[in-house]
């Protein structure tokens, strides 16, 4: 890991703790009815946009008059990664699913409501938030599941619905960009901080999340035991060699099956360069949650775009 790398992933932690400090006490129900922001290519505007606008949905998310069609019957859940939120995240891809004839929904959960940065509680009641906002999807749409997408933590969030909170019955798909489904150690920074009683304290105060996604929690383990994936569930797994906050990046993978497919972007475009933070605005990485959306009108991701790692809404 490169000195310039190594700063960057401190400074998010240290970001992400002094605004899960911030966030606390209380977490974000999955109730709301924010109002919609702008789309966005670029992930710094989105950001930006998102601390003036912290409740905003991406455009195109959460019409709740939304109703499914036959040739795309389950709406689509966006889960979020840790620090974020729905707008930031969000504010490029779901206006392209929505294009796409998709119902949208991305809910801000596990951080402080009207906090710009979510998803740093315990993961466990950010799963439950989840879920809570999943059961009112199917009551607003008819539908009786849905496709999830999840990045980063939403992958461990959407893992979590399934093993422990009826997700099984409610899920057809779930989508991982980039997902931490074994920790991370964040190139052994996360361990170096939680080796540390006073910075591990402060870490677990600040954003109890990033403790239990270190690889090797007992979080972790629990959420693994058993096996990781169920057989009526379809996995895809998509992930970029550029990540520098899970790592080793592969970790993502889920263990080979029939229902699972492992992508790593630069498999299908070497010379993408979506990294772990912005993979969400990746265009290759779009197509390829559109395609494993439906495979049957799957179409090869456009390498040859300079925007590869935007993409226009």
């Amino acid at each position: 890991m490169t000195p310039v790398r190594s700063r960057l992933a401190a400074v998010v932690l240290v970001v992400g703790v002094l605004a899960g400090q911030a966030a606390s006490p209380g977490y974000a129900s999955a109730d709301s009815d924010p109002p919609a922001g702008p789309p966005q290519s670029d992930i710094r505007i989105a950001q930006f946009y998102s601390w003036w606008h912290p409740t905003a949905s991406p455009a195109g998310a959460n019409d709740w008059a939304c109703r499914t069609t036959p040739r795309h019957p389950r709406p689509v859940v966006l889960v979020l990664g840790t620090g974020s939120n729905a707008y930031y995240e969000w504010a490029r891809m779901a206006p392209v699913l929505r294009g796409e004839g998709y119902c949208v929904f991305a809910p801000n959960v596990g951080g402080r409501p009207g906090s710009p940065v979510q998803a740093v509680g315990p993961i466990a009641e950010t799963a439950r938030q989840f879920a809570v906002f999943v059961d009112r999807v199917l009551a607003a749409t008819g539908a009786s599941k849905v496709d999830v997408v999840g990045h980063s933590q939403g992958g461990v969030v959407a893992r979590y619905h399934l093993k422990y909170l009826g997700g099984r019955e409610k899920v057809d798909a779930l989508i991982g960009l980039a997902p931490a489904n074994r920790g991370t150690t964040v190139h052994g920074l996360l361990t170096l901080i939680t080796a540390i009683p006073l910075t591990s304290w402060a870490l677990g105060v600040g954003c109890p999340a990033c403790v239990e996604l270190e690889r090797g929690s007992r979080f972790m383990a629990e959420l693994n035991s058993g096996g990781m994936t169920y057989p009526e569930i379809d996995y895809t797994v998509i992930i970029t060699n550029r990540d520098i906050v899970v790592s080793p990046y592969r970790s993502s993978f889920l263990p080979a099956g029939p229902n699972v497919r492992n992508t790593l972007l630069q498999d299908v475009c070497p010379h993408e360069r979506a990294d772990h933070v912005d993979i969400t605005y990746s265009a290759v990485a779009t197509r390829l949650v559109l395609n494993a959306l439906d495979p049957g009108s799957a179409v090869p991701p456009d390498c040859g775009r300079r925007d590869a790692n935007a993409g226009t809404p």
